[in-house]
């Protein structure tokens, strides 16, 4: 059965995900950065259901800790199959007039850095069996821009450009990339960073009338990790209940 590794899938939308994937049948990796409680309790549920799931602690963001990764995913099941991408690194929420270029300096690096890594990590594999799946987690921030959000929503746009170069380039070996763009989620860590009054002006803003939820973000993670999804390249997906249209 295939292998899909999950990126900060310790909790929220990363979570949903695996557990998503794993109904699918999917032996699924449940990577943290230092959440190890939590990614046990994901691993725990998942093999509660019939699935099977490993955690492993590696910081995306580090070669060395990307590389032993995929040694020990290797060791145990062989390559991967599915990556997604959905790691958050930190981001400071600021005007732009308050802005720093470290602040948007480091957001840029640590975002493409992660996924330069885990991506350079896993292709070569994918590409020795002419198949593979690449979803990335964006968010409607890199095209729709919200006050205080400069450096998620810059730093979101370069990873969507990047993510259409990577998708031209391999669509050649039967492996495709695609980006997941939700609003704001329910229980998401950015989430967090907004205050309870500022969620409810979002939610109020949503065609649908709510904030998006972890698992429909997951069901969309599935299809196009499925073969359904094997003529879909290079696209951005929003799961934004009607906000944004394009």
């Amino acid at each position: 059965m295939a292998v899909a590794l999950i990126t900060g899938a310790s909790r929220g939308i990363g979570a949903a995900i695996a557990t998503a994937l794993a109904q699918q049948g999917y032996k699924v990796v449940v990577n943290h950065r230092n959440s190890a409680p939590q990614a046990d309790d994901v691993v725990a549920a998942i093999a509660a259901g019939g699935g099977e799931a490993m955690a492993i602690k590696a910081d995306v963001t580090r070669p060395d800790d990307v590389s032993d990764m995929l040694q020990r995913i290797s060791e145990r099941w062989g390559g991967v199959d599915v990556l997604v991408h959905n790691a958050l690194t930190p981001y400071d929420v600021t005007s732009f007039a308050d802005l720093s270029w470290e602040q948007l300096g480091g957001k840029l690096d640590t975002e493409l850095r992660a996924a330069f890594l885990v991506t350079k990590a896993v292709v070569p594999g994918m590409m020795s069996r002419g198949h593979g799946r690449l979803i990335y987690l964006s968010a409607l921030l890199s095209r729709r821009p919200r006050g205080g959000m400069i450096t998620l929503g810059t730093a979101k746009a370069a990873l969507d450009q990047f993510v259409r170069y990577v998708a031209l380039e391999l669509a050649s070996h039967g492996i495709t990339a695609n980006l997941v763009a939700p609003t704001t989620v329910e229980g998401a860590t950015s989430a967090g960073l907004i205050s309870p009054e500022r969620l409810k002006t979002i939610a109020a803003s949503i065609p649908m009338g709510r904030l998006a939820r972890p698992t429909e973000v997951a069901n969309t993670v599935v299809y196009l990790a499925s073969d359904a999804s094997g003529f879909t390249t290079g696209h951005y997906l929003p799961v934004s209940g009607g906000f944004g249209m394009e």
